[in-house]
């Protein structure tokens, strides 16, 4: 219940003196330690995949293209 306390305690400083810049930083803060990063390996792996999903979605898209452009070509000649 403290916590509680404590934050709504800040909030209502925060809101009757405007903005709390160093308040802002110690929330910031707070939230970035909450965050689970990922590891090295993850990283990689996971921006390998990602890399291979767009030249994959790339590759399709031009070759529906090339696909549709033959195929205007033979419809409205040349």
């Amino acid at each position: 219940m403290a916590k509680k306390d404590e934050a709504q305690e800040t909030q209502e400083i925060a809101a009757a003196s405007g903005f709390d810049p160093v308040g802002f930083l110690k929330e910031t803060r707070e939230e970035l330690d909450k965050v689970v990063w990922p590891s090295r390996q993850q990283l990689i792996s996971e921006s390998l995949a990602v890399l291979l999903m767009v030249i994959l979605s790339a590759s399709l898209i031009y070759l529906v293209d090339n696909f549709f452009n033959w195929g205007a070509g033979k419809v409205f000649g040349p």
